[in-house]
């Protein structure tokens, strides 16, 4: 199955249905009220950025055609980043800058996320989500503890689980 999905003919059925996990995953309750990240406009970029981070990282870390994968999440992520702001009345001509700084922003977070969790190190990534995602400081270290824990679940899965539909993400804090 998996050999055919990122041929000429991509499947981008599976790759919306991976971008719809991911956006209903960063809209998870929890989130808000465990962790208080604001829900706001910008508290909710910050954890659907978080969100798309975790599931690129894991995507960048299996063989081909996994990389593929990850660029059409990226692709998709982009589109509806552009079309939310288009449906919140930005105008045409400053949707372009406004995308370039949304790529800045999240392949940033990438990057710090990425270090923070290759570290191995709580306080460096809790200080990566307090700048980042705007947490609470009394929930810091827990949130920091929750996203290694899905980090290092979400080692175990491969391109078939990632792309079978199966939850990727929890309905709870996972500590």
């Amino acid at each position: 199955m998996l050999f055919g999905l990122f041929g000429r003919k991509r499947d981008t059925g599976a790759i919306e249905r991976l971008h719809a996990q991911v956006a209903a995953a960063s809209r998870a309750p929890f989130l808000y009220t465990h962790f208080e990240v604001p829900d706001t406009l910008q508290g909710r970029f910050d954890s659907l950025t978080l969100h798309a981070i975790l599931l690129m990282r894991r995507l960048r870390a299996l063989p081909p055609p996994a990389d593929d994968a990850s660029q059409d999440l990226v692709d998709i992520l982009f589109r509806e980043v552009d079309r939310g702001l288009r449906e919140i009345g930005i105008g045409d001509l400053s949707i372009p800058k406004k995308m370039k700084v949304f790529a800045k922003t999240f392949y940033g977070r990438a990057k710090l996320f990425d270090e923070a969790l290759d570290a191995g190190d709580n306080v460096l990534l809790a200080d990566a989500l307090a700048r980042n995602v705007g947490a609470q400081a009394q929930r810091l270290s827990q949130f920091a503890r929750h996203i290694r824990h899905l980090d290092a679940t979400m080692a175990n899965y491969d391109l078939e689980h990632i792309l079978s539909g199966a939850p990727l993400f929890p309905d709870a804090p996972l500590d």
